[in-house]
């Protein structure tokens, strides 16, 4: 099996080259783009499904991480659904939620130690890829809840017969909810479900990944009626729903 390969989009080349030793030392690959577009150009002229994961950061010379990771998120797959770490000097959890709510998966603020960068990164690799989840889930009918399908095998949600873009996180995510319909699951059961005990970013970034399903599949997002929020014990996944 080939080494996962890694783009880092980062224009510190210091840091980028210390980061490349690092991770090729442990199993992966990493190229480099020092802009905001030749990262861009790179993931666009790739062949389907070359990368695993980008590393991105958020201060950038010509375009900051979060437009290229809101123009990341509009690309056909499997380039939509690439993993995403956010790397930034800042600390302000302000960013951090805007990252997110983005599409971001991960997010690491500098200066960081190497192994927390390797833990993270290897937590977001051990999600299937499309094709993977794919073969493993193509048995799988789709699941319906009303008027909400969730095909496992094509990694797509509907609303109507309309198709929701989600993430690979938010697919991920809203797979444990259905998978556990009518039970209440805490952010810790949610977290461990999604990246097997991984470190978070911050304690709370997990309700921005519901916000933004809950953003895609509910009619009213401020009055959700199919991810509920149980207040001081998590959210439940209603059975039933469009009664």
């Amino acid at each position: 099996m080939s080494q996962p390969l890694v783009l880092i989009i980062d224009d510190d080349q210091r840091l980028a080259a210390m980061v490349e030793t690092y991770l090729a030392q442990n199993g992966l690959r990493v190229e480099h783009a020092g802009t905001a577009q030749a990262g861009l150009d790179r993931l666009a002229q790739a062949a389907q499904g070359s990368y695993s994961a980008l590393i991105l950061d958020l201060m950038l010379p010509d375009v900051d991480g979060l437009e290229v990771c809101r123009r990341l998120r509009g690309m056909p797959q499997p380039l939509r659904s690439l993993p995403v770490l956010m790397l930034t000097a800042k600390g302000d959890p302000l960013d951090r939620v805007i990252g997110l709510e983005l599409g971001a998966d991960d997010y690491l603020p500098k200066p960081f130690e190497p192994r927390e960068l390797l833990a993270r990164l290897r937590a977001l690799l051990r999600r299937p890829t499309l094709a993977d989840a794919g073969v493993a889930s193509a048995a799988l009918p789709p699941l319906r809840f009303g008027r909400l399908e969730i095909d496992p095998g094509a990694r797509m949600v509907r609303v109507d017969g309309a198709e929701r873009p989600l993430t690979a996180y938010q697919f991920d995510l809203l797979m444990a909810f259905a998978q556990s319909a009518g039970r209440v699951l805490s952010r810790e059961q949610l977290i461990d479900a999604l990246k097997g005990g991984a470190l978070e970013p911050f304690d709370r970034s997990i309700d921005v990944h519901v916000g933004r399903v809950r953003a895609a599949i509910e009619d009213d997002p401020k009055a959700p009626r199919r991810i509920i929020t149980v207040r001081g014990a998590g959210y439940v996944f209603a059975k039933v729903q469009d009664a």
